[in-house]
């Protein structure tokens, strides 16, 4: 069967072939994102990654004996409409590991696949907060916030639609017309992670997205991040240096060793209503003391109330 051609608006377009074979699993996870579609929920499968970076000095051009391990073997599963929380010493790994799963970095070994389809060297098939804002400068707080999924395809009256109904709970109602320069270090934060949830991925790869908040406006955004895991169904994967915030969270909280990092333990945590009984109460005290201990043996620090602010980037 031979291509038909036609001219849509001065385009030129071909029609399917019969004898043309279907699109691989990653082509299509690309065309749904590209038109806007968000995923269907599938679990994250994260199968021995290991990645080396060049060593200090020693150029771009990885050379024997002059690298340095920055992952090892990290292994793991997320399910949808769950909470993964990631925490270790500084410098072990963390941002590496989203940003590979982010398709920024290609791993030396391993996979990483959700709903079997390979994250590996694609960019795009995670939605991916840095852990700097990177708002644009020539366009105004909604405009960035609305900029991931218009990017992604999305029909952009109905991210906007979106966005503005969520200003009020991200604590920028009024803010909408700012330009980032006229917005706070913990404004800009918020919009970013606007940005990021607007976005149709699966999967959320947070990194610290928090952290430059004041206390009021985490605390409010912690609980709607409970609520969000439980009604969107999306898997998100959580960097973070406060172990309070990563037990309150989290369906489970991988902890990594000093670099090169390794998963040293798993902590399995109860369902959300509980998990807030227990920060209200001081029931995760036990667990708090658990994952603190594993830190110090792992050649790091965290923050809790009672530590002091440490950076654990």
């Amino acid at each position: 069967m031979t291509s038909r051609r036609s001219t849509v608006r001065g385009a030129t377009t071909t029609s399917p072939r019969a004898d043309v074979a279907p699109r691989s699993g990653r082509q299509h996870r690309a065309r749904r994102q590209r038109s806007g579609t968000p995923a269907e929920p599938q679990q994250l499968v994260v199968t021995a990654l290991s990645h080396a970076f060049p060593a200090p000095g020693a150029g771009r051009v990885l050379r024997r004996g002059v690298s340095s391990a920055a992952l090892e073997n990290v292994s793991f599963t997320a399910e949808p409409g769950t909470l993964t929380a990631i925490v270790g010493p500084s410098g072990c790994g963390k941002s590496t590991l989203l940003r590979i799963l982010a398709g920024l970095v290609t791993p030396d070994s391993g996979s990483a696949a959700i709903g079997g389809t390979d994250l590996v060297g694609s960019p795009g098939g995670v939605a991916y907060h840095p852990q700097r804002d990177a708002l644009m400068p020539w366009l105004r707080a909604l405009d960035n916030a609305t900029l991931g999924a218009e990017t992604c395809g999305r029909d952009p009256a109905v991210a906007r639609r979106e966005a503005r109904a969520l200003l009020e709970r991200f604590g920028l109602l009024g803010q909408e017309r700012a330009w980032p320069d006229e917005l706070s270090g913990g404004m800009r934060q918020r919009v970013a992670l606007m940005r990021t949830f607007l976005m149709p991925q699966g999967v959320l790869a947070l990194d610290e997205p928090l952290g430059a908040l004041d206390a009021l406006t985490r605390r409010q955004l912690q609980r709607w991040l409970l609520e969000i895991v439980a009604l969107d169904q999306r898997q998100i994967l959580l960097v973070t240096h406060d172990i309070d915030e990563a037990l309150l969270l989290a369906d489970q909280v991988l902890v990594l060793s000093d670099r090169p990092g390794r998963i040293i333990h798993i902590e399995a945590r109860p369902d959300a209503a509980a998990r807030l009984r227990e920060a209200e109460s001081g029931g995760d005290r036990a667990a708090s003391t658990k994952l603190l201990t594993l830190l110090s043996g792992a050649g790091g620090s965290m923050n809790t109330p009672d530590s002091a602010n440490s950076g654990c980037g």
